[in-house]
C-alpha cells in the first residue's frame, strides 16, 4: 500500500479542493520550503521600488509586511497604510514577509520588526504611508519623463497614471520609477483626507486559513530533517537531569538523546532539560517517556500556590514603593472616615495558551544557517539564534511564517525552544525540529504573573471617595535578566485627587512575561470591582459613579455615556439576571464594556451579551477592530473564568486544556462593538483594549445577579449558587 502522510491540514486542502471550496493563494508567508531551504519565501519577480514593494509589469504590487501575522491583522493592514498613499488597485495587492537579514544587514531597512504593543497601526502608520506615497510620486516622476509633462500633472488612483490623452498602468512604469530620486519626500494625507483608509476591509490571511494553505512555523519541512522532544526541568530555574537514556536508544528511529544545561539570563535562555531527537516526534516523544529522569533538588521545591497567596498577602502587610507622586494626606484621611471600604483581590499565574505549540526548525550549516521560529519579532529570533552559535547576523536567515497566536511574551519562539533547535543542529549537523508537548508549553511559558491588591477607601458625605489607598504585591523572579511586568495600578482613569499608590515584589522563580494588554489585563478586574463596592456603598449606581468622577476627562466622558446608551445598563433586574460595567485605559485607547448574565440557582454561569465602547481616536479598518474587540474579549476571559495555573512542589499541575481550560463555544456569548472616536491627534491600538474591561463587568453582573462578590479568578472556583 502507498504511503500517505495525512494530517489535519493536507485534509482540509484536500477536500476544499474536491468539493471546489476556496482556494485562494497569496504567493507569501509559506514557511514549507521543498528543495533548497535557504530560498527566501520573499523573493518574488518583479521590479523593486523600495524596500517596501515591488511592481511586477501585470501591475500586481507585492508589498513587504515587517510584522508578524498573530491573527490581529496586520498582514492586511500595512497594505492598507501604504495604499492609501500608493491608490494601487486593491484588487492587485499582495503580502508577503519582509526578510529579517535583509532588515539587519540594512541597518533596520523596515524600520522596526517588532510586533507587540498594538503599535502597528498607531506607530507605524506615518512611515508606512510615507512608503505609499514615495513610491506613488515615483511612479508619476517617471510616467512624466515618459510623456514631456510636469508630474504634478499626472493622477494616480487605482493602478493607474494618466495625464491628459495619456495613460498607462503602474506595471509599465515600474522599471522608470525605480531609477527615480525624489528631490523630497510628499507630504502624507492626514486622517481628514484618507481615501482607503477607515474602510471595512476583509483580511488577507483569512482565506489562506481557512482553505488550509497559510503556513506557521511548525509546519516547516526541510529535506533531511529530524524531530526533538524535549523535557524540561519540571520546575523553572530548577536542578540538572540524572538519566538512563539507554531505552530510548534502542528505539527503532531514535538519533540521539542529548542534554541542555541552564544558562542564566532571559526568557530565552537555555534551562536545564533533555531531548530525544528521532526520524518523527511521535518516536521522540514516547523514546522520551521510556527514560527515567530524577531532577537535582531546587530550592523552589516545596513552593505551592497556598504558600504563594499567603506570601502575596503577608506583603500587603507592609508599606511598599511608592507608584506616582506620593499623598500621605491619603491614608490620614481614611483613618478619620467613619465610613470606610476595604478589600483584598487576587489573579494567580496564567499561561498565554497558544493556539500552536512552542516550536522552532532551525538548519546550521558552516557558514549559514535558517531559522523557522513563532517570536513576534523575527529579527529577535534571528539574534537569539546569531548569539547561540556565535554566527554573524548577516549569515542567520529567519524565514517569517504565520504565528498561531501570540498574546505576548515575544511569542512562544521566545522561549528557550530557538536555542535548543539550534543547539541540537549544530550538534547533529542537519536540520532539527524542536516541538513541545502541550504541557511542557504550559509549564515553561513565560506566565502572566500573579497580583494581589488591597484597596482601602474613605467615602465623604456625597458618597464619593474622599481618600483611595491601593497596596500592591507582585512576583520578583529569580534568575538575571528575566522579566516581570510593572502593575502600575496608579494609572486609575477617574479623578479621586487624594490617592496613594504603593508596590512591593514578593521572591519567585517562575519566568514572567507580557500577556496580551499587559497590567490592564490584571488590574481593570480589579479596580472595577472595587469600585462596584465603593459606588455601592455610598449609594451611588456604578455607572453613575463613574460618569461623575470622569466629568472633565473627554474620551472617559465620551465613552461612559455612550455604554450607557448603547448598554441600557440597569441594576434593576430580577434575581438570577444581572449587568455589570467595567472601564479603563489600555495601550493609548480607552474601552467600556457591559456584560449581561444570568445564574441559576445551582450557580450556573451563561454570558448573556457584553457590549464594548471604544475610543482609540482612529481607525483603519472598522471590520477588523470588531474582529479584535471580540476576540480579546474572549481571551481575556477565558484565562479569568476558566484558567489559573495552580502550582504543587515548584512545578504548575494544571499542564493541559483539560485541566487550564478555555472558553468553548457553548461558552461563548453574542458581542456587540461601538466606535465612539475622539479623533484629533489620539490614535489608540485595538487589539488588546477590549479585554481588560471584560472580566471585571461580568464579575460586577455576576454581584448583581447572586449578590455575591468575586474578588479572585478563575470564576469557575467560586460557588455562584443563590436562594
Amino acid at each position: 500500500m502507498t504511503h500517505m502522510e495525512l494530517t489535519r491540514r493536507s485534509f482540509v486542502i484536500t477536500t476544499a479542493a474536491a468539493g471546489g471550496g476556496l482556494m485562494l493563494g497569496v504567493g507569501a508567508a509559506r514557511a514549507r520550503i521543498n528543495g533548497k531551504p535557504w530560498l527566501s519565501p520573499t523573493e518574488k519577480e518583479g521590479t523593486e521600488i523600495s524596500q517596501w514593494l515591488a511592481i511586477d509589469p501585470e501591475g500586481i504590487v507585492t508589498i513587504r509586511v515587517p510584522h508578524t501575522e498573530q491573527g490581529q491583522g496586520c498582514f492586511t493592514a500595512v497594505p492598507m497604510m501604504i495604499n492609501e498613499e500608493l491608490q494601487a488597485d486593491w484588487n492587485n495587492i499582495r503580502a508577503q514577509y519582509a526578510s529579517p537579514n535583509r532588515h539587519v544587514r540594512e541597518d533596520d531597512a523596515y524600520v522596526t520588526m517588532v510586533t507587540h504593543g498594538s503599535l502597528v497601526v498607531r506607530a507605524r502608520r506615518k512611515h508606512l504611508q510615507q512608503a505609499g506615497a514615495s513610491a506613488r510620486e515615483r511612479l508619476k516622476a517617471a510616467a512624466a519623463s515618459a510623456w514631456g509633462v510636469n508630474s504634478s500633472q499626472v493622477a494616480a488612483k487605482d493602478g493607474v497614471l494618466s495625464a491628459g490623452s495619456n495613460s498607462g498602468t503602474y506595471g509599465e512604469f515600474a522599471a522608470g520609477a525605480s531609477q527615480v530620486t525624489l528631490a523630497e519626500e510628499p507630504a502624507i494625507r492626514t486622517p481628514d483626507e484618507f481615501q482607503f483608509l477607515g474602510s471595512s476591509v476583509q483580511r488577507i490571511d483569512v482565506p489562506l486559513k481557512v482553505n488550509g494553505s497559510a503556513n506557521y512555523s511548525i509546519d516547516t519541512r526541510l529535506p533531511g530533517m529530524v524531530y526533538a522532544a524535549v523535557v524540561n526541568s519540571p520546575v523553572p530555574h530548577g536542578g540538572a537531569p540524572t538519566f538512563d537514556a539507554s531505552q530510548a536508544m534502542d528505539r527503532s528511529g531514535v538519533v540521539a538523546v542529548v542534554e541542555f544545561q541552564q544558562v542564566e539570563g532571559g526568557t530565552n535562555a537555555m534551562r536545564n532539560g533533555l531531548a530525544v531527537v528521532a526520524d518523527s516526534w511521535y518516536r521522540a516523544k514516547t523514546a522520551l517517556e521510556l527514560i527515567p529522569i530524577e531532577w537535582g533538588a531546587s530550592e523552589y521545591d516545596n513552593m505551592s500556590s497556598d504558600g504563594l497567596i499567603a506570601s502575596a498577602f503577608e506583603a500587603l502587610n507592609e508599606p511598599g514603593g511608592v507608584l506616582g507622586d506620593p499623598n500621605d494626606g491619603a491614608m490620614a484621611t481614611i483613618l478619620e472616615s467613619n465610613s470606610v471600604v476595604t478589600s483584598d483581590y487576587f489573579r494567580p499565574y496564567e499561561t498565554h495558551a497558544r493556539m500552536e505549540p512552542t516550536n522552532a526548525t532551525v538548519s546550521v550549516t558552516e557558514n549559514r544557517c535558517d531559522v523557522w521560529s513563532p517570536c513576534n519579532n523575527q529579527a529577535n529570533g534571528l539574534n537569539i539564534v546569531a548569539d547561540q552559535t556565535g554566527m554573524d547576523a548577516g549569515n542567520v536567515f529567519v524565514h517569517t511564517a504565520f504565528l498561531g497566536g501570540a498574546f505576548g511574551g515575544g511569542g512562544s519562539g521566545n522561549t528557550p525552544v530557538t536555542r535548543q533547535a539550534t543547539h541540537l543542529s549544530s550538534e547533529l549537523g542537519r536540520p532539527v525540529k524542536v516541538v513541545w508537548s502541550r504541557e511542557e508549553d504550559v509549564m515553561h511559558d513565560s506566565a502572566r504573573a500573579w497580583t494581589a491588591v488591597r484597596f482601602t477607601a474613605a467615602i465623604g458625605s456625597d458618597g464619593l471617595p474622599s481618600a483611595w489607598h491601593t497596596r500592591i504585591s507582585s512576583p520578583r523572579p529569580a534568575g538575571a535578566g528575566w522579566f516581570y511586568p510593572k502593575f502600575d495600578i496608579a494609572n486609575m482613569a477617574y479623578q479621586v485627587l487624594n490617592r496613594h499608590h504603593e508596590a512591593t515584589q514578593v521572591a519567585d522563580h517562575i519566568p514572567t512575561a507580557t500577556h496580551r494588554a499587559p497590567g490592564t489585563n490584571q488590574n481593570d478586574f480589579m479596580v472595577d470591582g472595587f469600585i462596584d463596592e465603593v459606588a455601592l456603598a455610598g449609594g451611588w449606581d456604578p455607572l453613575e459613579w463613574r460618569l461623575k468622577l470622569a466629568e472633565g476627562l473627554s474620551s472617559e466622558t465620551l465613552v461612559l455615556s455612550t455604554l450607557k446608551e448603547k448598554s441600557g445598563f440597569t441594576t434593576d433586574l430580577p434575581k438570577g439576571s444581572g449587568m455589570g460595567v467595567s472601564a479603563g485605559w489600555d495601550h493609548g485607547t480607552f474601552c467600556g464594556a457591559c456584560a449581561t448574565v444570568s445564574v441559576s440557582r445551582r450557580g450556573q454561569l451563561w454570558i448573556e451579551k457584553i457590549v464594548h465602547v471604544i475610543d482609540c481616536g482612529h481607525v483603519i479598518n472598522p471590520l477588523n477592530c470588531k474582529e479584535q474587540s471580540e476576540g480579546a474579549s474572549i481571551y481575556e476571559l477565558s484565562h479569568a473564568w476558566m484558567g489559573g495555573l495552580e502550582m504543587k512542589n515548584g512545578r504548575f499541575v494544571n499542564d493541559n486544556f483539560d485541566t487550564y481550560q478555555l472558553l468553548k463555544m457553548e461558552n461563548s456569548y453574542p458581542h456587540e462593538m461601538h466606535l465612539a472616536l475622539s479623533g484629533g491627534d489620539m490614535w489608540g491600538g485595538m487589539g488588546e483594549p477590549s479585554g481588560p474591561p471584560t472580566p471585571g463587568a461580568v464579575a460586577n453582573a455576576v454581584f448583581f445577579a447572586t449578590g455575591k462578590r468575586m474578588r479572585t479568578t478563575p470564576f469557575k472556583h467560586h460557588d455562584l449558587s443563590w436562594s
